[in-house]
């Protein structure tokens, strides 16, 4: 038998054997579980935050133009459009951002609400990470910006009675 053999045979046989190891294999996984579970934790939370903020700008955009082009005015259906837009988000519980609409319309773009023209709008958002203080804010943006865009038709029967 080789030298070191034999050493750790006879440590085994005494009762010498790793003593001082013993119970730090539990504290290992526990540290080293922590440390790798608390950032797939927040990778979650962060994933479905955006995801969720995301369906809520695109159901915004695609309910917001949908309301724009069955207002009998230009000024009802901007404020219908601005209504969809609020209601959207904050069944979402993203009230308390501030989205940013932009409307286009064709043929002509003075007219949106003309007979097969059609009517496009974008919403875009800024959404915070989770557990990100906004003093963090200031050097980096600590948000993910998301847009969503929308195009309808209006109605070749708009304004016909």
């Amino acid at each position: 038998m080789r030298p070191w053999k034999r050493w750790v045979a006879d440590r085994i046989r005494r009762g010498h054997g790793m003593h001082g190891e013993r119970g730090s294999a539990s504290l290992e996984f526990i540290t080293l579980g922590v440390l790798l579970l608390l950032p797939l934790v927040y990778l979650v939370l962060t994933m479905a935050a955006i995801q969720g903020a995301a369906f809520a700008v695109e159901g915004a955009a695609r309910q917001s133009v949908r309301v724009f082009v069955q207002a009998g005015s230009e000024s009802e259906a901007a404020a219908r459009a601005e209504r969809a837009i609020r209601f959207a988000l904050a069944d979402a519980g993203l009230q308390a951002l501030e989205p940013r609409v932009a409307v286009s319309c064709s043929p002509r773009p003075d007219a949106c609400l003309t007979r097969l023209g059609t009517v496009t709008i974008t919403v875009a958002l800024t959404v915070p990470l989770p557990l990100v203080p906004p003093v963090l804010d200031v050097a980096v943006p600590a948000g993910v910006p998301l847009h969503a865009t929308a195009t309808e038709r209006v109605s070749r029967f708009w304004g016909a009675g």
